[in-house]
């Protein structure tokens, strides 16, 4: 029988208790030192020690059943050391409460890959979730689950991905739910030497005009042509459009930087094009404004990308579409960014002065560009060449 014991020359309480020995096929009694002088607390230790050891007996003692009584053990040790209970909730629990307050704290892409992030991590642990404490949750189950999830994604991607547990499990500390953070014991991936983005040729660019319908080639020019992210170029409106002063600005989303760049020929013809909107809040891309994720956007421009010849279509292998990890390609909707850089390299235009067209994320490097005037930019972007200057030919042909 389990009991506890305190020796004159010893101010701790001692447990005493059997552990089974295979080996032997015997029981071995053992004594602990409990760590504290609190008759009250070495009982509650010396119980989850000695259920600890009956359940190893019987061959019930599993990692999840360890968490279990250990929780447990600490909980009713903190509720005789504070008069109260121990702050607790299950793992899909507290994910989900902080989940629901993050719907109205972020935007709602953001929101939308907080949610995909929590769901893969709840589904992942499966039953686990709604029976584990949130407290039994340690590095080795924020591992597991970057390991698997390494078998379907990029290695970016997953990174991203532990970042958002990172966030979440930090706030459960803050609340006193968690004694530390197991995602920050996990170590982000390291690159595997996967493609990196490249700019696109000329005649790519052509290609890739082609194969556009009326938006997605806007699309296309304002990212060669102002070198933005697709996200900050799907949301523009009317509102950012200056025609009298041939400029345009909006302040980008990753960044948070206003950026006020000229109208170059190409963009101000393909913007006379358009049918004429009064409404200054309404996007210039419509179709593509409606989208809740630029991921979505990024998969129809792969599409592009296989029209025009320049990729393959993705392949989905052996069950649903997304069961394994999408090959990398060297080329997407980014690589305008890597274009409009390197053709302006290439047409003598200083480093500095590219990036301040291109935009950094860099707040000393940002620093130094704001004595660049709109015409400053304006000179420079005109050594740009004309690439919907073949498509203009044709249809003057016709």
């Amino acid at each position: 029988m389990a009991s506890i014991h305190r020796q004159e020359k010893h101010g701790n309480w001692f447990a005493a208790f059997s552990i089974y020995d295979p080996e032997t096929n015997q029981w071995k009694r053992v004594f602990r030192s409990t760590k504290t002088t609190n008759k009250k607390q070495a009982f509650e230790i010396m119980r989850s020690w000695n259920k600890a050891a009956q359940e190893a007996y019987t061959g019930k003692l599993s990692l999840d059943a360890a968490r279990k009584i250990i929780a447990e053990g600490v909980s009713e040790i903190f509720r005789i050391s504070h008069s109260d209970s121990m702050p607790s909730a299950t793992i899909k629990g507290w994910c989900e409460m902080w989940l629901a307050g993050k719907k109205n704290e972020v935007e709602e892409s953001t929101y939308i890959s907080y949610k995909v992030v929590i769901q893969r991590f709840v589904d992942f642990l499966g039953p686990a979730a709604s029976n584990r404490d949130i407290a039994t949750l340690d590095s080795t189950d924020i591992a597991r689950f970057r390991n698997q999830e390494l078998t379907q994604l990029a290695r970016g991607t997953v990174n991203l991905r532990l970042a958002v547990l990172r966030i979440c499990l930090g706030e459960a500390v803050r609340q006193g739910l968690l004694s530390s953070n197991p995602g920050d014991r996990v170590d982000n991936l390291k690159s595997s030497g996967e493609s990196k983005r490249r700019a696109f040729t000329l005649p790519e660019i052509q290609r890739i005009l082609k194969a556009c319908d009326t938006e997605w080639r806007g699309l296309v020019l304002f990212g060669l042509y102002t070198g933005q992210r697709l996200g900050d170029l799907a949301r523009l409106t009317w509102r950012a459009v200056d025609l009298e002063a041939d400029e345009i600005a909006f302040v980008a989303k990753k960044t948070g930087r206003r950026i006020v760049l000229p109208l170059m020929q190409p963009l101000s013809d393909y913007l006379a094009s358009l049918p004429a909107n009064d409404d200054p809040n309404a996007p210039i891309f419509p179709r593509s404004a409606a989208m809740k994720t630029t991921g979505t956007l990024s998969c129809q421009f792969r599409e592009v990308l296989v029209e025009a010849g320049l990729a393959e279509p993705y392949q989905p292998r052996r069950g649903s579409k997304r069961s394994t990890r999408r090959d990398t390609s060297d080329i997407s909707f980014h690589s305008f960014r890597h274009s409009a850089t390197s053709m302006l390299k290439n047409a003598g235009v200083s480093n500095a002065m590219a990036m301040a067209i291109i935009g950094h994320e860099s707040e000393a490097v940002s620093q130094m560009y704001t004595h660049h005037s709109t015409d400053d930019l304006r000179r420079a972007m005109a050594k740009l060449p004309d690439v919907s200057a073949t498509t203009k030919a044709k249809r003057t042909k016709k």
